[in-house]
C-alpha cells in the first residue's frame, strides 16, 4: 500500500533541504516532486539560479542550447525525468506554468500531473493532481494557495510502512497546514481560485515575513 505525503514550505531553500533529506534516507528521486513559487524570480529562465550569490550550471546533454530541465517543464510530461540517473529531482528542476499560480519551478512526479491536469482544463493543474494522488481536495486549495503566495510544496509516494520517517523528515521545518488555512479563511481566503493573481515578488516578501516567526509543522 502507497502513501501520499505533502508538505509546504515558505521558501524554496527550505524545500530544498527537505528533499536533499528525503534522498539522503533513500527515498527515490522518482517518488519526490516539488512544486514552487518564482514570483520573485529566484530561477532564470535559462536554468540558473539567482538565489544568494550562487548559480546552478545549465544542464544542456543534447547540446542543443536549450536547458534540459527547462524543456522538459515545457513538455509537461517528463518533468525532472530529462537529466535521471543519480542526480536526484532537484537536478530536474524546470520552469511550468499552471493556472492561479504562474510561473513555478517544477520537477517529479507531481508536476508532471499538475501539466497534464492544466493542459487537459481540470481545475487548478496542481489541485487535480493532488487529489487524484489521494490528498483531500480541501487540503489541495490550501497547498495550491501557499505556492501561489511564495511556498514551495514537496509531495512523497511511499510505502505505508515508510509513512512514519518520512514524515519525520518532511516535518522538521513544514509549515502547519490547518493552522495556514485557518490564517487564510480569517482574511476571507475561501478556495484556490486560478482566476486570481499570482502573487509579486514585494507580496511574497510581505508574506513570508508575516510567518517568519510561526509554528511549522503539519499533520497530514
Amino acid at each position: 500500500m502507497t502513501a501520499t505525503i505533502s508538505r509546504l514550505y515558505d521558501d524554496y531553500s527550505t524545500a530544498q533541504s527537505a528533499v536533499t533529506d528525503l534522498q539522503a534516507a533513500g527515498i527515490p528521486h522518482s517518488d519526490i516532486s516539488i512544486v514552487a513559487s518564482n514570483a520573485d524570480n529566484w530561477y532564470s529562465a535559462d536554468g540558473t539560479r539567482r538565489t544568494g550569490t550562487s548559480a546552478s550550471a545549465r544542464v544542456d546533454r543534447d547540446r542543443d542550447g536549450t536547458d534540459d530541465r527547462a524543456e522538459g517543464a515545457a513538455t509537461g510530461a517528463g518533468i525532472g525525468a530529462a537529466i535521471g540517473g543519480t542526480a536526484g529531482v532537484l537536478a530536474g528542476l524546470g520552469m511550468l506554468a499552471i493556472p492561479g499560480l504562474g510561473p513555478v519551478v517544477a520537477a517529479g512526479w507531481l508536476a508532471s500531473l499538475a501539466a497534464g491536469a492544466a493542459a487537459g482544463g481540470l481545475t487548478g493543474g496542481v489541485i487535480g493532481a493532488l487529489t487524484q494522488a489521494g490528498v483531500s481536495e480541501d487540503d489541495a486549495h490550501v497547498y495550491a494557495e501557499g505556492v501561489r503566495r511564495g511556498g514551495s510544496l514537496v509531495t512523497v509516494r511511499v510505502p505505508e510502512a515508510d509513512r512514519a520517517r518520512v514524515e519525520a523528515i518532511l516535518d522538521r521545518s513544514a509549515v502547519d497546514i490547518r493552522e495556514r488555512g485557518e490564517t487564510y479563511r480569517r482574511s476571507g481566503w475561501t478556495r484556490f481560485d486560478t482566476a486570481a493573481k499570482p502573487y509579486t515578488a514585494d507580496e511574497v516578501r510581505r508574506e513570508r515575513e508575516a510567518y517568519g516567526s510561526a509554528t511549522r509543522r503539519t499533520t497530514l
